[in-house]
């Protein structure tokens, strides 16, 4: 009885674990169906795009960058084919013995090594790693011969920047290095276009214009199989490369500027006194911008920083200069424009003032004897420009200067880290020094020397408006992309003719046409009287042109390349009463403690079209140092005029 109710008991058990367990797979069979028909109908969508993500691979490829070309179409910043080795991880077998196989192919050192370790942890493993981004061509050639033992990596043809005339274009180009995360975030256009590698504008103009730069990328799309290696190309879409972008500059002016400041610290400016346009500007020392494309070396990088003559400064835009005497036509305008002197205004220089016990120098010991402003001019009398400024007083120059250009940026719209300099006055020296203004401040200012401090830029553009008669202009770097036709220019000329002056400028008819048609389109008067600004180009014209003038020796006779212009020596330390008496050479001196040379000039004289600023830091004197390179330049820029007018004409037909 016992052992049949236990047999029962047992039967029962059995037929609830068996019913149980078919409850079980009922439901897991249930809930399987329910799965595979929410997979298969309701969510099929879904996961069929899940499915082609996972097959289908999108790499964007770096953009094409822009071209820079000078104003003869000649190409200054472009691209050139390169050899680069990448490396794509999801297809790589054991990374570690490729990157130690590449290390010996390409005797990588240990830093390189580690720099591709870190990438590779930063990176997606289907996005390519630049192993090296400029191969020889001996390395590409033994990266291809062992090939089949280096899974993963994959040879490529490139495109990277170039810069053909190397240091020439240096500061005003600036260079591209690859983009770091901060201009990732600061900047929209590098952020969209961004791939590894991707190289982008540092400094100048390279950076200024990244947007219109940078192009679009490439997109190629892949299908990949289970362990994501490609095994089809689908589709392949080309980016469109960026902007073209026209400098104003002449290479071949350009690089004799280069030349001419080899083994110096300084800046030429070369400006159109009619349309603004910068021919030249180039600072020295310059360097290879290439230098940064792939890179600076450690060693490279310590020779340019501890390079005493500073070649990372654009000296054209952030050098600041006392002018010296280069502000002695300034000084002279101001003080016609104010009438508080003619040009008959005379003074005995005896070699110095006296004024409140102190005593000003003229540069010239025994004196000039009487001088008008013309002879003052000339000989660059210091001791008539005390005079003259006593009289006139630092906030009348102040104005009179400003409106020249001194004391204001000029291209800051394209380069962010030029200096504004300063033009000292009464309120100025009280608002930011907390004291008044003295008078012997005054009479340095009037020779150029003190608180004033300018650009080789502000030199520049101050010439050439008073070269082209007081007329404002508005200096640019880059060619306008509209220009009015030959058509419209000389139907504004016929329509005004009757109100401009007799006197034309210009070395052809064409030069005429522009210059009437700049007066009446925008150009702003900068003078009171036009006969103050023919005295002061008259004095300039003496200064180079006649004897005994600062700069006699470098004139021109041959009117087609003859020049004005005013020379300047900037002290960069007091000169002590013992310094007068030993007068030293300036070789004898230790070059920190030699004076600045500077020039300013515009020419041909009798048809001004072009002026430049010149300095050259601790050069010595103005006349010995700076002023012969404006010979040089002069003829140069003339010869090269009639070839420039004829772009010019040409595209003006062509708008």
């Amino acid at each position: 009885m016992l052992s049949k109710d236990l047999n029962t008991k047992k039967l029962h058990t059995i037929n609830r674990r068996m019913f149980v367990m078919g409850a079980a797979k009922l439901i897991i069979f249930t809930g399987i169906i329910t799965r595979l028909f929410t997979l298969q109908i309701t969510e099929n969508k879904k996961y069929l795009t899940l499915s082609d993500k996972n097959r289908l691979r999108e790499w964007r490829l770096p953009p094409v960058r822009g071209e820079f070309l000078d104003y003869f179409g000649n190409i200054i910043a472009g691209n050139l084919k390169v050899y680069q080795l990448h490396v794509i991880p999801e297809q790589v077998e054991d990374f570690r013995y490729l990157m130690i196989r590449l290390k010996e192919i390409l005797e990588l050192n240990n830093d390189q090594f580690d720099k591709i370790i870190r990438q590779k942890n930063k990176q997606k493993k289907w996005e390519a790693i630049i192993v090296s981004e400029n191969l020889t061509w001996e390395q590409f050639t033994k990266v291809n011969y062992f090939l089949h033992d280096l899974t993963g990596a994959k040879p490529v043809m490139s495109i990277s920047r170039d810069y053909p005339f190397k240091e020439n274009y240096t500061h005003v180009l600036g260079y591209v290095g690859e983009a770091s995360e901060k201009d990732i975030l600061n900047n929209d256009a590098i952020n969209k276009s961004h791939v590894p590698g991707l190289k982008v504008g540092k400094i100048g103009l390279e950076k200024t214009f990244e947007k219109e730069l940078i192009g679009t990328n490439g997109i190629q799309r892949y299908e990949v199989n289970a362990y994501g290696k490609r095994i089809n190309q689908l589709d392949y879409q080309e980016g469109l490369n960026g902007e073209t972008i026209r400098l104003t500059i002449d290479t071949e002016v350009q690089k004799l500027c280069n030349d001419l400041l080899k083994g110096t610290a300084g800046s030429i400016s070369v400006m159109d006194i009619f349309t603004g346009e910068m021919i030249a500007m180039h600072s020295a020392p310059s360097f290879d911008p290439s230098l940064f494309i792939f890179g600076i070396s450690q060693d490279d990088w310590q020779l340019i920083t501890n390079d005493p003559l500073k070649p990372l400064v654009n000296k054209s835009l952030s050098g600041i200069y006392s002018p010296g005497s280069t502000i002695k036509p300034i000084v002279a305008l101001s003080a016609l424009e104010n009438n508080i002197i003619s040009e008959n205004f005379k003074v005995n220089c005896k070699g110095k003032i006296e004024m409140y016990g102190q005593a000003y120098h003229c540069w010239k010991k025994k004196g000039h004897g009487v001088v008008n402003l013309r002879s003052a001019m000339k000989q660059s009398c210091d001791t008539y420009f005390y005079e003259i400024a006593r009289k006139l007083g630092v906030d009348r120059l102040n104005e009179t200067a400003l409106k020249f250009g001194l004391g204001e940026k000029v291209l800051n719209e394209n380069f962010k880290n030029e200096k504004k300099g300063l033009m000292p006055s009464t309120e100025w020296k009280k608002n930011k020094l907390g004291k008044g203004w003295v008078i012997g401040e005054t009479l340095i200012t009037g020779i150029g020397q003190g608180y004033i401090q300018t650009t080789p830029l502000q030199l520049c553009l101050m010439t050439a408006q008073i070269a082209n008669g007081g007329y404002k202009i508005y200096p640019k770097i880059t060619v306008e992309k509209n220009h009015d036709s030959l058509e419209k220019i000389k139907s504004i000329i016929e329509q005004n003719s009757k109100n401009l002056k007799e006197s034309k400028s210009g070395l052809s008819e064409a030069t005429d046409q522009l210059l009437d048609f700049i007066k009446e389109k925008k150009h702003q008067i900068l003078y009171k009287n036009p006969q103050n600004i023919k005295i002061v180009k008259e004095a300039m014209f003496a200064s180079t042109n006649e004897v005994r003038g600062t700069s006699f020796k470098s004139r021109i006779e041959d009117p087609k390349y003859q020049f004005a212009g005013k020379t300047g020596t900037a002290q960069v330390k007091r000169i002590t009463e013992r310094d007068r008496e030993l007068d030293l050479k300036t070789i004898d001196i230790p070059y920190n403690e030699r004076d600045h040379a500077l020039y300013v000039a515009f020419g041909p004289y009798k048809n001004p079209r072009y002026a430049l600023s010149i300095v050259i830091e601790h050069g010595g004197s103005g006349s010995t140092t700076a002023a012969p390179m404006a010979k040089k330049l002069f003829k140069l820029i003339v010869d090269r005029h009639k070839l420039r007018e004829q772009i010019r004409n040409q595209k003006i037909l062509k708008t």
